[in-house]
């Protein structure tokens, strides 16, 4: 019986970590763009969050538009050697694309909207995101 391969993750504070990080975030920004994605916004939470290095709110116009946008992507993550879970595609009003290290929000831009995810997010003096805690 053979042991089973066990893929050994990098750290995203090595520098092998950040470079691999950087790639995934580069190739879902381009994706997006590619596919006309509007309103991109990307948030580095690195050393700040643990749960990703980089968190990404874009739209499509319609929900036809979110979900093909959704499924293209996570098919380009998955072609470049990377992971990509999807939640939310049957409805696609709200898709969100989990790659590791990189999280991906896609939204109807009603719904984007009244969710609002931006504001819980802030930019400092440097121009790093900062969690913002409302009283």
């Amino acid at each position: 019986m053979t042991k089973p391969k066990v893929k050994t993750l990098k750290s995203a504070t090595s520098k092998e970590g950040k470079a691999e990080s950087d790639a995934l975030h580069a190739l879902i920004m381009k994706s997006l763009d590619d596919d006309q994605a509007q309103d991109i916004v990307s948030i580095p939470l690195a050393g700040k969050s643990n749960i990703a290095d980089h968190m990404v709110i874009a739209e499509g116009r319609s929900t036809r538009q979110v979900a093909s946008i959704a499924q293209k992507l996570a098919e380009r993550v998955k072609q470049a050697g990377g992971t990509a879970r999807i939640e939310g595609l049957a409805n696609a009003d709200w898709v969100l694309i989990d790659a590791g290290d990189v999280i991906v929000h896609m939204f109807r831009p009603e719904v984007r909207s009244f969710y609002n995810l931006e504001r819980m997010w802030a930019l400092d003096e440097e121009g790093e995101a900062t969690e913002v805690v409302e009283a």
